[in-house]
């Protein structure tokens, strides 16, 4: 769920100003899933712009600050996750770690990295949602480790039904600062889009597996 439509509007704006948010309806991306997809979305590309980086710094904090109780730890998902995470660690003043995808095939072997205690409340920071498959891996990987997770923020989401679905199973709570449907309402707006888009851009996420196959 989104927090609230003032933040996911301007989340969007910004994502589309700094072309992190790309959408192409004629031509196609490419996902490594094998789907075809009209939108790419690169939330990394928002670290380059420090007025961006520090109004989703704050709105992460908002969030955890109003909507979770008191959390010992942020936890960064590996590698979108991790500066963002950092940076809302830092405004909050809390420890920080970040979570591999897998666990590390030399050395001491570690997923978590950083100092995370059994038993200590733990906040997780992600850039993207998808599916939910990925993000839902570094929540098992901490609670694992015996930590109570708290939540997940992100910054945008798909709208995926599959993610929904994955995170109610997981028992996660999610909330992003912008979503899929706000981009592309704010896209046409905005002119980066034109009404016979919107079509084609709605039947894509209703069923991603399907489009322009």
């Amino acid at each position: 769920m989104i927090y609230n439509s003032d933040i996911a509007e301007n989340t969007a704006k910004f994502l589309l100003q700094i072309k992190a948010i790309k959408l192409n309806n004629t031509s196609a991306f490419h996902w490594a899933s094998g789907w075809n997809s009209p939108i790419y979305c690169d939330n990394r590309k928002t670290l380059s712009y420090p007025v961006i980086r520090t109004y989703l710094r704050q709105k992460f904090s908002e969030i955890i600050r109003d909507e979770f109780s008191e959390v010992d730890v942020i936890a960064g998902v590996a590698t979108g996750g991790i500066a963002i995470g950092a940076l809302v660690a830092e405004e909050l003043g809390k420890p920080f770690v970040y979570v591999r995808s897998t666990k590390k095939g030399h050395g001491l072997q570690n997923q978590i990295e950083g100092e995370l205690k059994s038993g200590q409340s733990v906040m997780v920071v992600e850039d993207l949602v998808s599916t939910g498959k990925s993000s839902l891996m570094a929540v098992d990987a901490l609670r694992e480790a015996g930590s109570e997770v708290k939540g997940m923020v992100a910054i945008f989401t798909y709208g995926f039904a599959l993610a929904e679905e994955n995170f109610d199973k997981a028992s996660c709570k999610l909330i992003t600062l912008s979503d899929y449907q706000t981009a592309i309402n704010i896209a046409l707006k905005e002119n980066y889009i034109m009404e016979d888009d919107m079509v084609s851009l709605n039947e894509w996420r209703k069923a991603p597996e399907l489009w322009r196959k």
